[in-house]
């Protein structure tokens, strides 16, 4: 997992990491800048049928892959109760374990969209909310920002209850990548997780009453009891759709086909450390599947190598 190849956007994601540790406090140095509080499961992949005629990919061809799950909350704030509004949307990292060192991720949260097209309007966007708390004037420099950028204020403004649990959340892949199959058939696509036991949320101010860590303690319950299921989906592109911005969401009318099932068979014993280690990857970087050209992947993919160094320097 190297750095991109160019200066500047590894420039911005320097100062992406900076300003989301800003907003964070360096107190939470070794913690993700963002999705800071979270926790980790395993469990095994089954593809579809369907899933080999679309990718190459190794792990929709063998039987059962083994997997790592990480599920998260919003902002930089490794103790942020997980009912605290902020805490949306919540976050999912899954890690396909192909064999030696290779393996492939599939990132998403709970809203199906990112608020900017680019790092460097994200970078704004952060430093507009930074220069906005208590007694600055409107329009504040967050207020200028959203209403010159419509996009980032419909993310800001869209509902995002709370879960009752982190199994009946859906997740989505907000930025698009491609498949290639055997044939070298391209196919452009974005990631869906859905829960098999249903979506479930309830009222902010339900969540506000819960333990701070409810969402960890359900879900040990839970996977307790038996596994935990998701379908991996795939949205599939059709010819003009945007495929380079984050922002756009392509309309419902676009099949989704089912790729195969996540099964999430128990909590990681050693979820701390593994969470600190670990660095999930937003690009695939294996066989089967590509990225677009979305130019949000190279710096993400940036933003959690620098993140993720930091954090094992702290161990």
């Amino acid at each position: 997992m190297p750095l991109p190849s160019d200066d500047q956007i590894v420039q911005i994601s320097k100062d992406l990491l900076a300003a989301l540790h800003a907003a964070a406090g360096s107190e939470h140095r070794g913690y993700r800048p963002a999705h800071a509080k979270g926790f980790m499961l395993h469990g095994t992949f089954t593809p579809s049928a369907e899933a080999k005629s679309l990718s190459s990919a190794p792990h929709f061809s063998q039987s059962s892959t083994p997997i790592l799950a990480r599920f998260s909350n919003s902002t930089g704030l490794p103790q942020i109760p997980d009912g605290d509004p902020n805490a949306n949307p919540r976050g999912i990292a899954i890690r396909f374990n192909l064999g030696g060192r290779t393996h492939t991720d599939v990132i998403g949260h709970s809203t199906p969209y990112f608020p900017t097209r680019t790092g460097a309007e994200f970078l704004e966007l952060l430093k507009a909310i930074g220069s906005s708390g208590p007694g600055v004037p409107s329009p504040s420099p967050a207020e200028v920002f959203l209403g010159l950028h419509p996009a980032a204020l419909a993310f800001v403004t869209a509902p995002k209850p709370a879960p009752t649990s982190f199994a009946c959340e859906h997740y989505f892949g907000v930025t698009a990548l491609k498949f290639l199959n055997a044939e070298s058939k391209a196919t452009y696509f974005r990631y869906r997780i859905l829960p098999v036991a249903g979506v479930e949320t309830m009222e902010d101010a339900a969540a506000k009453e819960k333990s701070p860590n409810f969402l960890h303690e359900e879900l040990t319950t839970r996977v307790a009891d038996g596994p935990v299921s998701f379908k991996l989906m795939a949205q599939l592109a059709e010819e003009g759709d945007v495929t380079d911005d984050a922002t756009v969401r392509w309309p419902e009318s676009r099949s989704v086909v089912e790729l195969g099932v996540v099964k999430l068979e128990g909590m990681e014993t050693n979820s701390d450390k593994e969470q600190r280690h670990i660095i999930f990857d937003p690009i695939p970087r294996v066989q089967g599947i590509e990225p677009s050209e979305d130019p949000l992947l190279d710096v993400r993919a940036a933003v959690y190598l620098m993140s993720g160094k930091e954090r094992r320097a702290a161990a």
